[in-house]
């Protein structure tokens, strides 16, 4: 049996489209017109990734979204009518992992999805096969089998996606990456269009870490991407 996937949009359309679309590529697909219909399925059988319209009556996919996140860190896709930086970055900062504007071609859909899942498992095998899998740079410590990073003795509330990043930046701190390779290694996909998704994610990083107490921080590499800075690995 596929991955199971739960999928929200109030256009019966999209929704017969989506779910033809992803049966046929081997999912397991329940869709629903609502994100009410959706948070209540999911309290009784959560899936593997959600595909959210943001644009719904009833409870919107923004508040659905930030609610899954709260319980869950399964991959979460947005999909929205609208093409503005405020709603990109409204969906991303409520804790989806991608994003789409309508209309967009199923193809490309099929390929986030089939990257994110992707992700998933790889993380899960990682996390079977580590004993003592640890990173360090500064006050940060990422441990492999605790799943998390921690700032002293406490854990950085990030998300998956947060850790992720986090994690792989933490391999070569002192390294500058760029954009396309963060998007490439941590989301699956290397688009020019969706790099944004990396800023976002660092933004919310930087944030929690300035949070969080610690003395490293995410520098900003005008026209090409991020590295870590502000402490010596230890």
């Amino acid at each position: 049996m596929g991955h199971t996937i739960y999928l929200a949009d109030d256009e019966k359309s999209i929704r017969e489209l989506l779910h033809s679309f992803l049966t046929s590529d081997g999912y397991e697909v329940r869709s629903f017109e609502s994100g009410d219909a959706l948070l209540a399925a999911f309290q009784q059988e959560p899936a593997e990734l959600v595909i959210l319209d943001i644009m719904m009556p009833g409870t919107d996919g923004l508040t659905v979204c930030r609610e899954l996140r709260s319980v869950s860190d399964i991959p979460i896709i947005l999909l929205t009518a609208k093409d503005s930086e405020l709603d990109y970055v409204m969906g991303i900062s409520q804790g989806g992992d991608d994003y789409l504007t309508k209309p967009f071609r199923p193809t490309i859909l099929l390929m986030k999805v089939r990257a994110l899942l992707r992700r998933v498992e790889m993380d899960r095998g990682k996390t079977a096969a580590a004993t003592a899998d640890e990173l360090r740079y500064g006050d940060l410590r990422y441990s492999a089998t605790e799943n998390a990073v921690l700032c002293g003795n406490a854990p950085v509330a990030l998300t998956q996606t947060e850790l992720r990043l986090l994690s792989y930046m933490m391999r070569q701190p002192g390294k500058a990456y760029s954009r396309e390779e963060l998007l490439n290694a941590v989301w699956g996909f290397d688009s020019e269009v969706e790099t944004r998704v990396t800023d976002e994610t660092l933004r919310r990083i930087r944030k929690k870490l300035l949070q969080a107490g610690s003395g490293v921080s995410v520098a900003t590499i005008w026209g090409f991407g991020y590295r870590l800075k502000g402490a010596e690995s230890v």
